[in-house]
């Protein structure tokens, strides 16, 4: 188990669980830790978790179920969320979603054929002024059109290619 973390980073947690009045608080940043290290969160990462802050699996799969930037199953490199609420769709979200799976050969919930993305919609970005938008990691892209969406596709490729 302790692959999915680093002994450092195990034992900075179990400091943080101890000097902590509330444990849960912690969850969120423990699942983040092991899915940065490990690109997504396996059963094993929700055992350890568990572990470290002195709760069962199920009350750590209960709330990493609930987060959709939190992945419980392999995805790509990079993970494009495109917002599917009500404002970027008035603004066109419908076709920026057909030109992301045609651009990319994929549908929602698919990961591209080389692993590089995985693309899933997500309720809402909070970037309502530059609607229809998507974010790629942590880089939110908006006002998008079917030129943008190429440039932050392959901006991003690139990013990823060491």
């Amino acid at each position: 188990m302790s692959q999915l973390l680093s002994t450092t980073t195990i034992e900075q947690f179990k400091l943080l669980r101890a000097e902590s009045e509330h444990p849960r608080e912690l969850i969120v940043d423990l699942l983040r830790a092991i899915q940065d290290r490990n690109g997504w969160i396996p059963d094993e990462g929700i055992e350890l978790a568990a572990e470290i802050l002195g709760m069962t699996p199920i009350e750590i799969e209960e709330l990493a179920t609930f987060y959709d930037k939190l992945f419980r199953q392999p995805v790509g490199k990079r993970v494009i969320h495109l917002c599917d609420s009500v404002c970027c769709w008035t603004k066109g979200s419908e076709e920026t979603s057909r030109e992301l799976e045609k651009q990319l050969g994929i549908k929602p919930g698919e990961t591209t054929s080389d692993g590089m993305f995985t693309l899933l919609p997500t309720c809402c970005l909070g970037v309502c002024d530059v609607a229809p938008a998507m974010m790629i990691g942590l880089t939110v892209y908006g006002d998008l059109t079917s030129e943008k969406i190429t440039a932050a596709l392959e901006q991003e490729r690139q990013e990823a290619t060491p």
